[in-house]
């Protein structure tokens, strides 16, 4: 299985990077958002550089809550992010390959850290 690449604990990660790192720390089991969700929540950036930063961090935060606008995974993690997502009360379309956005997005009201989770833990 693909995960999110790990980049060396020396490089410097810009602001934004972290940002990004912090909402989808917020992100509640059962819940998701999408990359344009959380670039319109900080109100910066775009879906691709939200993307990119999950890339290349997501192993640090609950990455697998971050799918697609349309509620579909990205093919080079999608076998493992349904796994994850399955295992939580995320809604599904009758596919099971689909996310449900209307009734498993998070608005970004909910302001908890998923520590608990065993992600994001700094």
């Amino acid at each position: 299985m693909v995960s999110p690449r790990f980049e060396e604990p020396s490089v410097r990660r810009s602001g934004f990077a972290e940002r990004v790192l912090d909402v989808v720390a917020l992100i509640p089991r059962g819940k998701v958002m999408s990359y344009g969700d959380i670039a319109e929540y900080l109100g910066e950036g775009g879906p691709r550089q939200v993307a990119r930063v999950m890339s290349t961090y997501g192993n640090e935060v609950p990455w697998h809550r971050v799918v697609r606008s349309n509620g579909t995974c990205a093919e080079q993690v999608a076998m493992e992010q349904l796994a994850l997502l399955r295992q939580e009360p995320v809604v599904f379309d009758s596919t099971k390959t689909r996310v449900r956005m209307a009734e498993s997005r998070w608005d970004g009201q909910q302001r908890t850290r998923n520590g608990a989770d065993g992600f994001r833990n700094r």
